[in-house]
């Protein structure tokens, strides 16, 4: 009886997170009566004291945080942005997987995908149409890159693996990075054999109307010294741990704010702004980031406590196969019903890829595929924020760009399993 109450619970959650409403209250709340059904009275208060003990967590997400908001105050991210602009400019046929990996690239320094929708929508898709690119092709592309942030190896899903497995964020970045890249690449090769094939159903004249009614694009003359800076934390990580500057080697948290001084320094910014803009952003992920992370870990509790993490568990110890189709379709779906690939991956990790050895399988490799799993989901949710974003950007309707990016983002999936599954 517990157990059915308890399924009950889990699914009014899944359909009033369908409906838009807050996953943290949504998670906490399913957590705590679970718990409850249980007859732990206690229980609640015990995880979430637990959830607030993982310092190691806490200091890597907040950091990254406050790094992208600096980055942001200091207008590197323009810079950035615009470099990119010109360079795919001459990009001719590949102009879509140029803005695909460009989007990717963005996304490690800035973690929010709304933000990156934003910098790189604004710039990139009046670039795109301009060049004789269907407008729902050229949303799509933006869409295509927009979970690169799993790059960074100081990013929420990074930091979440990478402690359930006792590694460090870049030894996540290790083993993600050829599956993210190749699955960015696929999806917007799937997305340019399209454009190739709409262009024949648009004489020059729509296509020249579509591109007028974007007006100039928007970029800032670009400094490569700025432009350098969103990315000065990823290279001195990559040059450490690649022992390639042995020196460089440090935790993640430390080279976020190597970055912060950079910026400060190379652009000449208010030390009090940067100051306060980076512990605002700290402040900001411990409520929204962590905070998700701490409900994400009291619905856990209350999974464990009804015994459904255990079934769970005995049912894909039977077959390897189930396992490996629950990581790659499991997040998928669930952020397709409910737009956020955050609490869908997160929770499908803290319950599932920490047993992956149970499954003949390592929690690296899982974790990584439930994570990119999610991430490509929110790249097709019509509920997504970007999602809802770049339609407006592109002054669409989600569907208008999901019934094209829809197959581009299946290809990826597909492509990321073959890499971390197969």
């Amino acid at each position: 009886m517990q157990m059915f109450l308890g399924l009950v619970v889990v699914l009014v959650m899944i359909y009033l997170m369908a409906k838009r409403k807050d996953p943290k209250t949504l998670l906490f709340a399913a957590g705590m009566i679970m718990i409850l059904l249980a007859g732990d009275v206690m229980g609640t208060f015990k995880a979430f004291s637990a959830s607030m003990k993982q310092a190691k967590v806490f200091e890597t997400i907040i950091t990254s945080m406050g790094f992208a908001a600096v980055v942001k105050l200091c207008q590197a991210d323009k810079h950035l942005v615009s470099l990119f602009a010109k360079i795919l400019k001459k990009a001719g046929p590949f102009l879509i997987i140029g803005v695909a990996l460009a989007t990717m690239v963005v996304n490690t320094s800035i973690t929010s995908a709304a933000g990156v929708t934003a910098a790189m929508g604004t710039v990139f898709i009046p670039l795109m149409v301009a060049s004789g690119i269907p407008v729902p092709l050229a949303a799509g592309a933006i869409m295509c890159g927009l979970y690169g942030g799993n790059l960074n190896p100081g990013h929420v899903h990074p930091t979440i693996v990478a402690n359930l497995a006792g590694v460090e964020g870049m030894d996540f970045v290790r083993v993600a990075a050829p599956a993210l890249v190749a699955s960015v690449i696929a999806s917007s090769t799937v997305l340019t054999g399209m454009a190739f094939w709409m262009r024949k159903k648009y004489s020059k004249e729509e296509l020249a109307a579509q591109a007028a009614a974007f007006g100039e694009i928007e970029t800032v003359k670009v400094n490569p010294l700025y432009a350098i800076l969103p990315l000065v934390p990823i290279i001195i990580l990559l040059l450490g741990n690649l022992k390639i500057v042995p020196a460089f080697k440090m935790p993640v948290p430390h080279a976020m704010i190597i970055g912060c001084l950079l910026c400060m320094l190379v652009t000449r910014t208010n030390p009090q702004d940067v100051t306060k803009e980076f512990f605002k952003a700290m402040g900001s992920a411990f409520g929204n980031v962590f905070g998700l992370l701490i409900c994400v870990n009291i619905f856990v509790a209350g999974l464990t406590k009804l015994g459904f993490i255990k079934m769970l568990i005995g049912f894909m110890t039977t077959s390897p196969s189930i396992a490996k189709l629950a990581a790659v379709f499991g997040p998928f779906i669930m952020t397709l019903i409910c737009g956020s690939g955050e609490s869908a991956s997160i929770a499908f990790n803290e319950a599932v890829s920490v047993h992956a050895s149970q499954f003949g399988m390592d929690t690296l490799h899982m974790g990584a595929m439930v994570v990119l799993s999610g991430g490509i989901g929110r790249s097709m949710a019509m509920f997504s924020a970007a999602m809802i974003l770049c339609a407006g950007i592109a002054k669409l309707q989600p569907m208008d760009i999901i019934k094209y990016n829809g197959w581009a983002m299946f290809a990826s999936l597909l492509t990321a399993a073959a890499f971390l599954m197969f």
